[in-house]
C-alpha cells in the first residue's frame, strides 16, 4: 500500500533522479573553496547563480518538476551528512571526490573501499555522540529554489538503508547500546528534514536508497556476512525505518530510487531485482519507484508484476553514463515490454540516475544531459500523450 498524498504529482509520467552536472566555473569555486582560497560567501553566489540557470534550463524543456542539481552538495548524500552532528567525521570537498575516483575506470566496477577518514554517510564513520540535527540543508537548499522556479521543486534525501551500512557501530558501542537505538535516531532526524520540507510547501521528496540493491549483489551480501550480518535482516530493518520516515505526511509525493552505483560513470553492483521484488516492492509505502534499468546488470521486467495497483514504476531506461543517445523507438518497444507485467497506466520514465552523484560527475557532457532530459520529456508525451 502506498503512503497517502494529494495525488498531484503521483502520476508524473516524467521524473528526474535529481543531480545534474556543476558547470564548470562552479566546480572551480567548489575547488577554491576546498582549499580555502574562497569564502563560504563566494561559494554561495556561484551556487545561486548556476542554480537559477539549470532550473531556467528545466523550464525551458518543459519539465513538470525541477530539482536545483544538487549543487549545494558535493556528493548526494551530504543531504544527511551536513545536516548532522555527532559522527566523528570530516567536511566533504571536492579534492576528496576526486580521491575516491582514482583508481577506477569509468564503465567498470569500482569501490574505493570505506575504511578511511572522511565525510559521514560516503565512508564508514563511527560517531563521538548521539546524532542530531545541526541544519536542514535539504530545507535550506529548497528554499531557494522554490524562489526562482515557476514549477514544483523536487528534493532529494538518503535513505536509513545507505547511512546505516555506512554507519561504523563497532566503534561507536559508547554512544548506542545497539543498532536499533541508532536507527531511531536515524528515522528521527530524517523526519525532522522532512517536516521542515513540507512546512516549505515542498510537494516532492524523493528518498535515495542505492543501498538495497546490495541485497542481490554476491560481493556485498558476503561483505555483510563477513561482518556477522543477516542481510535479510538488514533488508527488513531498512524497509520498517523507511517507511516510518515517510509516514504521516499527507499531500506529499513520496519516491524512492534505486540504483547501482553512479561515481563517474562507474559502478559498484549488480544483480537482478527478482530475489528482493515481492518484498521491497509490496511493502515500501512510497507512491513512485525509481528503478535502474539502463543495462543487463538490472534484470528483466518480469519483478514488476509484485508492483501493487496505485504506484508508479519509474523506468530509468536512460544512461546518465554514457554520451550516446538512446533511439526513441528503442525507449518504447522497451517500455512495451514493461507493461506486460504492470499496466502501462502505473509506468513513467526518467534517466537511471543522476549525471552527478558527486561532483566529480559523469563523463558526458552538459549539451547531453539536455538533450537526453529532453528525449526523456518527449518520449513519455509520445507514449502518454
Amino acid at each position: 500500500m502506498a503512503a497517502k498524498s494529494s495525488g498531484i504529482l503521483d502520476k508524473l509520467r516524467v521524473d528526474q533522479v535529481g543531480s545534474l552536472l556543476r558547470p564548470l566555473r562552479l566546480k572551480e569555486v567548489y575547488a577554491r573553496h576546498g582549499k580555502r582560497q574562497a569564502t563560504d560567501e563566494e561559494l554561495r553566489r556561484a551556487q545561486d547563480e548556476a542554480i537559477r540557470e539549470a532550473v531556467a534550463s528545466q523550464e525551458a524543456l518543459d519539465f513538470p518538476v525541477v530539482t536545483d542539481g544538487e549543487f549545494r552538495r558535493v556528493n548526494f548524500q551530504d543531504s544527511f551528512g551536513a545536516s548532522v552532528a555527532g559522527f566523528a567525521a570530516a567536511t566533504n570537498t571536492l579534492q576528496f571526490e576526486e580521491e575516491l575516483a582514482i583508481g577506477g575506470k569509468p564503465l567498470q566496477r569500482w569501490h574505493s573501499g570505506l575504511a578511511r577518514e572522511g565525510p559521514p554517510v560516503i565512508v564508514r564513520r563511527p560517531v563521538l555522540d548521539r546524532i542530531r540535527l545541526s541544519r536542514n540543508q535539504p530545507l535550506e537548499e529548497y528554499g531557494f529554489t522554490k524562489s526562482v522556479a515557476t514549477r514544483p521543486v523536487k528534493v532529494a534525501l538518503i535513505g536509513p538503508d545507505r547511512i546505516i551500512q555506512r554507519f561504523d557501530y563497532d566503534n561507536s558501542r559508547a554512544v548506542y547500546h545497539d543498532l536499533d537505538e541508532f536507527i531511531r535516531d536515524v528515522v528521527t532526524v530524517e523526519r525532522q528534514i522532512i517536516s521542515g520540507l513540507t512546512e516549505a510547501g515542498c510537494p516532492y521528496v524523493q528518498i535515495d536508497a542505492p543501498g538495497y540493491t546490495a541485497y542481490v549483489d554476491p560481493p556485498s551480501l558476503e561483505a555483510m556476512r563477513s561482518r556477522g550480518e543477516d542481510p535479510a535482516a538488514n533488508m527488513e530493518r531498512s524497509i520498517e525505518a523507511d517507511n516510518r520516515v515517510i509516514r504521516d505526511f499527507p499531500g506529499v509525493t513520496f519516491g524512492i530510487h534505486l540504483c547501482r552505483g553512479n561515481q563517474r560513470s562507474m559502478w559498484h553492483r549488480e544483480g537482478a531485482y527478482d530475489a528482493i521484488a515481492e518484498r521491497l516492492f509490496a511493502t515500501l509505502r512510497h507512491q513512485r519507484l525509481l528503478l535502474e534499468y539502463d543495462t543487463e546488470r538490472a534484470g528483466g521486467f518480469e519483478p514488476l508484476r509484485f508492483v501493487p495497483k496505485g504506484k508508479i514504476v519509474v523506468l530509468g531506461l536512460v544512461s546518465t553514463k554514457v554520451p550516446d543517445m538512446e533511439a526513441p523507438d528503442t525507449l518504447k518497444r522497451r517500455i512495451d515490454a514493461a507493461s506486460r507485467f504492470v499496466p502501462l497506466d502505473q509506468l513513467a520514465l526518467s534517466p537511471q540516475c543522476g549525471f552527478a552523484s558527486s561532483i566529480v560527475g559523469n563523463i558526458v557532457t552538459e549539451a547531453d544531459q539536455w538533450r537526453k532530459l529532453e528525449l526523456v520529456r518527449k518520449v513519455a508525451a509520445d507514449v502518454w500523450g
